[in-house]
């Protein structure tokens, strides 16, 4: 084996990301969503959550700002954005 082994999306929760993410992170245009939730699907981290387009979000303790999210929107609402400092 390389490495430790992730049984299924999203099993990384235990994991946060703590202060090593990438420099960028995903941000919803409400407005353009359609609520289609693939997004969701397709969350390597199970990060992206919510049942209708109004409450979609992102848990940042967890998102790692792959950008797989920005990458499947049909409707190219979830862009990806700068990390802002703490």
């Amino acid at each position: 084996m390389f490495g430790p082994l992730i049984s299924k999306a999203g099993s990384s929760k235990n994991n946060k990301t703590g202060s090593w993410r990438v420099e960028v992170r995903p941000k919803f245009n409400r407005e353009a969503c359609i609520g289609c939730k693939i997004c969701t699907q397709y969350c390597p981290e199970g990060c992206v959550s919510g049942t209708k387009k109004e409450d979609m979000e992102v848990d940042f303790s967890f998102c790692k700002g792959c950008g797989i999210c920005a990458a499947v929107c049909p409707k190219k609402a979830v862009e990806m954005v700068k990390e802002e400092s703490k």
